[in-house]
């Protein structure tokens, strides 16, 4: 199972420090969507230059447009980009067609999907490289909310997934036993006291 952090700072400056930090412990850079609307795709160029031999994400959630938008993020540098579940089956269609002519990936991203299982199956279908079983931070601080529904929803859906919503050191085992390709980690890591220890810690959990 691969790490990946998902960076939700607002400044390049901030994330290429917490990336600096936890590259030697993580697969995947994740660079958030509040970070992107921030300061745009130059913060993804910034990344990859910085760390060629981690995979860069991209998390645009993009909504439209699929092609063009995940275009112009792999010419950036970005190695996979998001795009919502909820979104038109075309628009994850040419959002893949775009990932294909530069040899990238495409995420597919669940957060706010009702029946995730099935439209799992359907982005899958359409060609995202994996798919993102994702409870937002809004979701999250709901009372009553519980990770498990998301690993219930990723062991059920048969494709290959990653987890988001709440993974950490407590919570890392579960996600592998439920058969997750990626283990997203955000707050735990670029929140922590020491994000290089954080990530020393998750990247120990994982067997």
């Amino acid at each position: 199972m691969k790490l990946q952090v998902a960076i939700d700072v607002l400044t390049t400056e901030a994330a290429l420090e917490i990336a600096g930090k936890v590259s030697e412990y993580v697969d995947i850079i994740e660079l958030g969507t509040p970070l992107v609307k921030s300061e745009g795709l130059s913060a993804v160029t910034a990344i990859k230059k910085a760390h060629p031999d981690k995979i860069v994400f991209a998390d645009l959630k993009t909504m439209d447009a699929g092609e063009l938008e995940a275009d112009i993020a792999f010419k950036a540098g970005a190695d996979l980009v998001s795009v919502l579940g909820g979104a038109d089956d075309s628009t994850i269609a040419g959002a893949v067609k775009a990932a294909k002519a530069h040899n990238k990936g495409i995420v597919v991203d669940l957060i706010g999907v009702g029946d995730k299982v099935t439209r799992a199956k359907e982005a899958r279908a359409l060609g995202a490289k994996f798919i993102e079983f994702h409870a937002g931070l809004d979701e999250q601080a709901k009372p009553g909310y519980n990770l498990d529904v998301l690993l219930s929803a990723g062991e059920e859906a048969r494709v290959p997934f990653s987890v988001a919503g709440g993974v950490n050191l407590s919570t890392i085992g579960a996600v592998q036993r439920a058969g997750a390709d990626v283990a997203v980690v955000g707050g735990s890591i670029y929140g922590a006291d020491d994000p290089a220890l954080a990530a020393k810690q998750l990247r120990a959990a994982i067997i």
